[in-house]
């Protein structure tokens, strides 16, 4: 079936970083690597309809629409979870991608307003929806656990992982991190620092391994988020206490990889994932990761990384402790987890992405 051009959401194709950002540029280029012409639609400054100083929200409900009725394309894809307009545009197939229900599942995690946007918007989408694309076999089950009746709808699309091969430091990231003088051996966590992400359980396994004579340094690149504000103060009043604690906020992409490359242990107990891409990012750069054994996880980190329950402080310490201290350990866990890694690409994504388009279409045609 052809395909023709895709109207694409761009709506954080111009803004900084995020997952869902990346993600939406990952699989941009992999779709046009495979020959799918994009309409970038609702980005802020660029692409075919840039909204300009219009919300994202504003743009979805209001203006989009009437962009896709001038459109060539067929389909329209919304990535952001729950983010396709409330009526149907004649002669166009949607798709959704899903990345997680965490703002249904883990609602201290987020504001009272996200918290019901999500939960109305995400219902009417998945109803209009001629097809929804998951990022894992978890998020399916989570979707399926409150919209049973849209599961014959729903696709699995893993996302890749080798878009940090193109990453290569330049002069002036090489400066950077020279001029943070990193000690020899550090753990490091990448991601905000908001409740669902667990650091206070990274912390609770510093404290377990200074009083052991153990110390490790850790070093913390991630935005600041919802509910960040206790992990910040908790952080201050440690390294006011002796702990080598680095927070160093958020990174350029450059920074970013070129850290995981250089930590000795990657550090990631997360209460939930909807896919989990950072410690599969640094599985894929050669570090190893240590997990948690819920959300998505186990099933995409699978036995490439040692897991620990979310509330198991003393078990993060013994896995960081002898991870930190086993060069033999640091290998097996490295040559288990770029094995692992390998398996991820965004050319699998973009094919799995595109059978998805087709069935969607098949359903319009009908």
């Amino acid at each position: 079936m052809s395909i023709g051009p895709v109207a694409f959401d761009a709506s954080l194709w111009d803004e900084p970083t995020t997952g869902i950002g990346l993600y939406t540029r990952c699989l941009a280029d992999a779709l046009t690597t495979q020959g799918v012409g994009l309409e970038r639609l609702g980005a802020r400054v660029t692409g075919e309809d840039p909204r300009g100083r219009m919300g994202r929200t504003a743009y979805v409900l209001g203006r989009l629409p009437q962009a896709l009725r001038g459109s060539r394309a067929r389909l329209y894809h919304a990535l952001g979870n729950f983010n396709l307009p409330l009526v149907r545009t004649p002669g166009k197939a949607y798709v959704v991608t899903v990345h997680d229900l965490i703002p249904l599942s883990m609602p201290e995690t987020v504001s009272r307003a996200y918290r019901w946007q999500f939960r109305l918007w995400l219902a009417r989408s998945v109803r209009v929806a001629d097809g929804i694309v998951c990022v894992s076999a978890c998020t399916r089950d989570d979707l399926l656990a409150r919209h049973p009746e849209v599961a014959d709808k729903v696709t699995v699309a893993y996302n890749g992982v080798d878009h940090v091969d193109r990453h290569v430091p330049d002069a002036t990231t090489e400066d950077f991190l020279r001029s943070l003088a990193l000690p020899n051996r550090f753990a490091l966590y990448a991601g905000s620092l908001d409740v669902r992400k667990n650091v206070s359980l990274v912390l609770d396994a510093l404290e377990r391994l200074k009083a052991r004579g153990r110390p490790v340094s850790l070093v913390l690149a991630g935005q600041r988020w919802f509910g960040s504000g206790s992990v910040e103060s908790r952080v201050a009043r440690m390294r006011s206490e002796g702990h080598d604690i680095r927070p160093l906020g958020y990174q350029s992409e450059a920074a970013f990889y070129e850290l995981m490359r250089r930590a000795t242990v990657f550090v990631f107990p997360s209460r939930y994932e909807g896919f989990g891409l950072p410690p599969l990012e640094a599985m894929r750069l050669g570090t190893p990761a240590i997990v948690s054994t819920t959300g998505a996880t186990p099933e995409v980190c699978g036995e490439a990384a040692p897991a620990v329950r979310p509330d198991d402080a003393e078990g993060l310490a013994e896995a960081m402790d002898r991870l930190m201290g086993s060069d033999a350990e640091r290998r097996h866990w490295a040559e288990a987890g770029r094995a692992r890694a390998a398996r991820f690409t965004w050319a699998r994504c973009a094919e799995e992405t595109l059978a998805a388009y087709e069935q969607a279409l098949r359903g319009l045609q009908l």
